[in-house]
């Protein structure tokens, strides 16, 4: 039996390449909503963290929080996982329409 010599690309990291937690959210946050058009999301950074503002539409608010808040906590802990294998820490926001 022969092993590939291939390296592990689950746990390799690109350190030249941007970070890729806002696209994350805004993947799920696609994928959530009924109005994709509305779907807006800002990135602010001081010091190594990264706070992230997730904008939709008022119709779309309980698809994105979720009973409970479920969904909306689950989107945390996915971009907190994705930030620290890049090394970083971040935060997400759901703001409320206007």
């Amino acid at each position: 039996m022969q092993y590939s010599q291939k390296p592990n690309q689950r746990y390799s990291r690109n350190v030249d390449q941007e970070s890729h937690t806002r696209e994350l959210i805004e993947y799920i946050a696609l994928s959530l909503v009924d109005d994709p058009s509305q779907v807006v999301v800002n990135e602010y950074r001081s010091g190594g963290r990264a706070n992230l503002e997730l904008h939709v539409a008022r119709e779309d608010m309980g698809r994105v929080i979720g009973k409970g808040g479920r969904i909306a906590n689950a989107m945390r802990v996915l971009l907190r996982v994705a930030a620290a294998r890049e090394g970083k820490q971040a935060n997400l926001d759901v703001a409320e329409p206007k």
